[in-house]
């Protein structure tokens, strides 16, 4: 794992929609004079190598975060949730509000102190950026429209695994990159597409713009697994990459599958597979006809501040996009 690489990434905000800044970080990241194209959605697109078979990879831009919908009287900020964020990790948060000029502003969600909780009927949510007035608030640059997201720290837990918010799918972005400086030293005999989406957390969006235009022999999405539950039964970080067999949306190949776990085997790469919610990038393929199987990394945490993924499954992911490279 490049992990200076995959920080980087994580602290750069960018929620669905708005994932300008993310976009450019990536793009300063690709390696030099590589060509590379961003669409009308914002999808930034790769393509390398010659052949007749297209092999397509994907992880997404956007992290969940929170839209600013209006301000009130008193200076507070409402906002509007983008992404499934749960209600219960809003109070007593503090976020980073980027403003129309693309500054961070401090900010707080406010709690309700259990001196005072006993008979309150609660408050409802706002983002506090210390002012007063709507004017103040205009001073500061912040605009209806304009988004927070949650304040991001990094924990490295018994040099293992990652902690972070935003790691769905900022690991698949760094991972992305990683693969593509491995692929451009490879002896190519097919196309590789790389593309790093918009709007995956509000309904593929992007994903199903790329899909409308390529059609790959198999299409590979790089993303979330989340664990750890009854449903995803044994699977949890540090025992391997995850094939996301099954999701509340698709079905991943079958036979794609196989070869997969053949693959691994083989390359003595531990690999798990299962069955979790959600969905990903390669359910537009998936309805097009094109075989697709989601390479995962386990996530414990999902959705909250705390991600947390295993370093070790980072990097034999990794290999296995290399091995699958020269041989699918």
């Amino acid at each position: 794992m490049d992990f200076d690489k995959l920080t980087e990434l994580l602290f750069v905000p960018g929620i669905s929609g708005r994932e300008e800044m993310i976009r450019e970080k990536i793009i300063e990241l690709l390696p030099k004079g590589i060509p590379y194209h961003v669409d009308d959605l914002g999808n930034l697109i790769v393509e390398i190598g010659q052949g007749e078979k297209l092999l397509g990879f994907a992880a997404h831009m956007d992290e969940l975060g929170l839209l600013i919908t209006g301000v009130n009287p008193d200076g507070t900020l409402n906002f509007k949730k983008i992404g499934g964020i749960p209600e219960e990790l809003l109070p007593g948060r503090h976020v980073d509000v980027i403003n129309s000029l693309g500054e961070s502003i401090d900010g707080i969600i406010g709690f309700m102190p259990p001196h005072l909780s006993k008979n309150s009927k609660g408050i409802e949510p706002v983002i506090d950026v210390g002012a007063s007035s709507p004017e103040e608030v205009s001073e500061l640059g912040i605009e209806v429209i304009d988004y927070a997201v949650f304040r991001k720290q990094v924990s490295i837990l018994n040099d293992k695994f990652v902690a972070a918010r935003a790691l769905d799918d900022r690991f698949g972005c760094a991972l992305l990159l990683e693969f593509l400086e491995k692929a451009l030293d490879m002896d190519l005999n097919k196309k590789l597409l790389f593309v790093w989406t918009v709007q995956e957390e509000v309904g593929l969006v992007g994903a199903q713009a790329i899909a409308a235009q390529y059609r790959p022999t198999a299409f590979f999405p790089i993303d979330s697994f989340a664990c750890c539950s009854k449903l995803t039964g044994n699977i949890k970080p540090g025992n391997g990459p995850v094939l996301r067999m099954n999701d509340s949306s698709s079905i991943a190949s079958y036979d794609l599958g196989k070869r997969l776990l053949s693959l691994a085997k083989e390359k003595e790469i531990p690999l798990q597979f299962g069955v979790t919610g959600g969905g990903t990038d390669g359910i537009p393929f998936l309805r097009k006809g094109v075989k697709m199987v989601p390479l995962s990394l386990a996530i414990k945490n999902l959705h909250s501040e705390v991600e947390y993924l295993s370093v070790e499954d980072y990097d034999h992911l990794l290999n296995l996009l290399v091995e699958i490279t020269k041989v699918f």
